[in-house]
């Protein structure tokens, strides 16, 4: 009934529930992170009973114990001279009766389960309890409904199993212990028909995303400290939401009425800005959003061929600073953001300088990850840049962040929460595709993923679908990524993007293979946020990743 290691963990409905407090959240994953994992948690509960609504904050359902119901109170809680539970929060104390609401909840949930039609069972072992995860609570101090064995605070969180079954089945009332099929029931008669496993996972996913895009959101204090500053380089690994906040602060300057313009390097990436930029209201929306490339060709430099580099690397870039000399102040621009700056090439960024108003001193605000240089290319703005680190993985589960965490170039606190553990298929590399395929074709045949969640990306050779889409045109390719269908790609067009589930086929990392192999591999394994699946040479990968991604993947 202690803590145990983190395969074995109690299993919540939901799996990632949305609190109304943090005290909440504390309690929950104590108990999640305690509980062992035939333990059942379903949090944030609500009930009718004769007196109108009432909700239960976390409802335990323990195989051979009982059910506990559990009320949490926030702040620092404490009783006074009186008899009186006080709560106090940064601004009031009042009075609360945590033990009474712990109690209705309890005789409500029995109610309901008494009047449901699929119950039958009778009435099997409860007590409620109440939860104080920021308060210290003597042991002496207790009331006549509220004794100290009832309460759990912060220290009795780190025993919390212990204290929860001590509580049940020392006082519990009902006649009866509940086993496995009565908690099963339980869930059932509370949660009401089981969803298809597809619907599970969709809805997984979206609380997984909502709580990924709160965090990044939050990441917006960066911004606040940065506002001063117009030259500054945000530096972040995979997962710190460096795109989020390009974006962010591309909406934040135009906001101001001053022109920006919001560049990356590949075409994906800044289709995807554009998607994001078409939401705002047209006040906020950067006067440009788009490839460095084409920013030329709109200050009427000729358009180039696809099989050009020579062009498209030095003669470009070359041209766009004449070409820039000679726009009208009204068509420069007060300020450039750049995503994924490390694309960059040391020749691009004279022509950005000279697009500036003020080419002195004009806004340019870079967001980088050095351990994402993927192609030949090497560059840095000519000026000096403020730099600021992002030290948090906010958008892939621990399982995902931690098989690249060796290739980070600084380590990151990860807080995308718990998921799956990452699946490796051994295979050569020859065989990669085909076995990749398999993969993708399992998941869809047991209906557990929806397509639109799914991509397959390669690090060598493109995937055959992949070739068919990019034969109609880049832009019809990447349409692709919105479509309802699985998305193709490749690791070096999929930089600053994600997909809930990533089958990652490692067939080789194409020509100069030992030249950008580990940053293809650190790239193809960050793209997942919630299910990665690895298939490839288990030599190959440990050679051009490691022995930390080799452990991480299993790869004994």
């Amino acid at each position: 009934m202690g803590a145990k290691g983190d395969t074995m963990t109690a299993r919540s409905i939901p799996a990632e529930p949305d609190f109304a407090s943090d005290a909440e959240r504390v309690v929950w994953t104590a108990l999640r992170d305690q509980l062992p994992d035939d333990a059942v948690l379903l949090p944030g509960r609500r009930f009718t009973d004769r007196d109108g609504d009432c909700e239960a904050d976390v409802v335990v359902a323990w195989p051979g114990v009982g059910v506990a119901v559990v009320e949490v109170k926030g702040g620092h809680v404490s009783l006074d001279a009186r008899g009186v539970w006080t709560q106090s929060g940064r601004s009031s104390t009042h009075e609360v009766d945590p033990v009474r609401q712990a109690q209705r909840c309890r005789y409500a949930l029995r109610s309901y389960l008494e009047a449901h039609p699929s119950w039958g069972r009778g009435h099997v072992r409860a007590q409620h309890l109440v939860a104080f995860p920021y308060s210290r609570v003597p042991a002496d101090v207790e009331t006549s409904d509220c004794p100290r064995w009832m309460v759990l605070d912060e220290r009795d969180l780190t025993a919390a199993p212990t204290r929860i079954a001590d509580a049940v089945t020392g006082s519990g009332g009902g006649s009866r212990v509940p086993d496995a099929d009565d908690v099963d029931a339980l869930v059932g008669c509370l949660v009401g028909r089981p969803q298809s496993q597809r619907d599970l996972v969709a809805g997984q996913v979206a609380a997984r995303e909502r709580h990924a895009d709160l965090l990044t959101e939050r990441q917006a204090s960066v911004l606040d400290h940065i506002r001063l500053l117009s030259r500054v380089e945000v530096r972040g690994g995979a997962g710190s939401g460096k795109t989020w906040l390009a974006g962010e602060q591309a909406r934040r300057l135009s906001d101001k009425g001053l022109r920006v313009g919001l560049l990356a390097y590949s075409r994906g990436l800044t289709m995807f800005l554009q998607e994001r930029v078409r939401a705002m209201p047209a006040k906020q929306r950067p006067a440009y959003v788009g490839t460095f490339h084409n920013l030329g060709v709109g200050w009427g430099a000729r358009p180039g061929a696809d099989d050009d580099p020579a062009y498209w690397e030095a003669e470009l870039p070359r041209a766009m600073v004449d070409l820039a000399a000679g726009l009208p102040v009204e068509d420069r621009f007060d300020a450039f953001v750049v995503d994924e700056g490390q694309d960059f090439d040391d020749a691009w960024w004279p022509a950005l300088l000279a697009g500036l108003k003020d080419p002195a001193t004009g806004g340019l605000f870079v967001f980088a990850d050095a351990g994402q240089r993927v192609f030949a290319r090497q560059g840095r703005p000519p000026v000096d840049l403020v730099p600021v680190p992002l030290d948090e993985n906010l958008r892939n589960t621990k399982p995902i962040a931690q098989s690249f965490s060796s290739l980070v170039t600084e380590q990151q606190r990860i807080r995308g929460g718990a998921g799956v553990p990452v699946r490796f298929v051994s295979c050569s590399s020859d065989e990669a595709l085909d076995v990749a395929d398999d993969v993708i074709d399992e998941y869809l045949k047991a209906d557990t993923w929806d397509t639109t969640h799914l991509a397959l990306l390669t690090t060598g050779r493109r995937h055959p679908v992949q070739v068919e889409r990019q034969s109609e045109g880049h832009e019809e390719y990447w349409r692709s990524f919105w479509s309802d269908d699985v998305f193709y790609g490749h690791v070096l067009g999929f930089k600053g993007l994600e997909r809930p589930a990533v089958v990652l086929a490692v067939n080789g990392f194409g020509r100069g293979a030992d030249e950008r192999a580990r940053e293809k591999l650190y790239v193809g394994l960050s793209r997942a946020r919630d299910l990665l699946v690895v298939v490839g040479d288990p030599e190959l990968i440990r050679a051009k990743g490691g022995e930390g991604v080799a452990r991480r993947l299993g790869i004994s």
